[in-house]
């Protein structure tokens, strides 16, 4: 009986040649492991599954003449067999980079990606990142997104940058602007909301938010952007302040939820939404003016995802 089960490797305990001396581990095992994807190799030297003379090692180490590698089994991959999915992924956040220079690079992430893997997920923006730029050592989400919203998102290549971003965060030196796509006629005159939110975990584990007196201040700035008669609004919102969840229990708060937010959300206009073909959260990172260390100043602008577009598209038609 033959299977087509693709053939998995033993493992194996290569002695480093004198003539490789002083390659990186990563590099060593892309070359000693032909065929087997990059990923995969990043994967189990983060795992710790590679062990250079019984130790752990970082995919900077730097291997010696006579260093015993012990490589763990794995999946190589059969003659014709497609790119494993994650590297489609990696292409995809290669083409959203919209910035990069040596020490920031600045992504439109798409929705439904995470920033960071945990929670049942193997990987996130970050992870991805670390494989795309292996030699970026450094690599540190200056903030987060939520799984769910897209737009500008910026990840550090140096902890002097990090440094940089986080004291600019914590004063007034960034201006993030998000679009949202929200239930009902938004008032021209509601310009603000400004609720304290606290934090509370449910039992499941699941993280929830909510307008209360004992919570941290909390302040965002809001502007009407498009109406779509009193059905919905498109608003732009300025969070002030960057706690959890902000925007989107502020216009819950505001009696707007916005369209596709399964927790703090309207379901039947969320449905309506879904209908014209939004099956997205109407979240956007658009717009972000950041101080860079040389005294110049960085603006980006995100557009939204065809999904957005399309769906913006129908509600604007007759």
């Amino acid at each position: 009986m033959t299977t087509n089960t693709p053939p998995t490797s033993g493992v194996q305990l290569i002695e480093v040649a004198p003539e490789l001396a002083g390659q990186r581990i990563d590099n060593f095992l892309i070359t000693a492991l032909k065929g087997v994807p990059k990923t995969l190799v990043y994967r189990i030297l983060r795992k710790g599954e590679v062990r250079v003379n019984k130790g752990r090692v970082k995919p900077e180490y730097k291997i010696q003449a006579g260093d015993i590698v012990r490589v763990p089994p794995v999946r190589l991959p059969e003659r014709d067999e497609p790119a494993p999915v994650a590297q489609g992924l990696l292409q995809r956040l290669e083409a959203a980079i919209v910035y990069e220079d040596k020490a920031l690079i600045v992504m439109n992430k798409p929705a439904g990606i995470a920033v960071h893997g945990g929670s049942g997920l193997s990987f996130g923006v970050i992870e991805a990142l670390r494989q795309l730029r292996p030699d970026a050592k450094e690599l540190e989400l200056v903030h987060r997104l939520d799984r769910d919203t897209s737009g500008l998102l910026m990840i550090a290549k140096k902890r002097s940058m990090l440094r940089h971003l986080h004291a600019a965060l914590r004063g007034d030196g960034v201006d993030k602007r998000y679009m949202a796509l929200v239930r009902g006629h938004w008032p021209t005159s509601k310009k603000q909301v400004n609720a304290p939110l606290l934090k509370s975990n449910l039992r499941s584990g699941e993280r929830m938010v909510e307008v209360n007196e004992e919570g941290k201040e909390a302040l965002t700035l809001f502007r009407v952007l498009r109406r779509f008669g009193d059905f919905a609004t498109i608003v732009e919102a300025r969070p002030i302040t960057g706690r959890t969840h902000q925007i989107r229990v502020h216009t819950l708060h505001a009696g707007h939820m916005i369209a596709g937010d399964s927790k703090y959300g309207d379901e039947d206009f969320s449905r309506e939404i879904r209908e014209l073909g939004g099956k997205r959260l109407f979240l956007h990172a658009y717009a972000l003016t950041v101080p860079l260390p040389d005294g110049g100043e960085l603006k980006l602008e995100a557009p939204v995802d065809e999904v957005w577009a399309k769906t913006v598209e129908r509600l604007s038609a007759p």
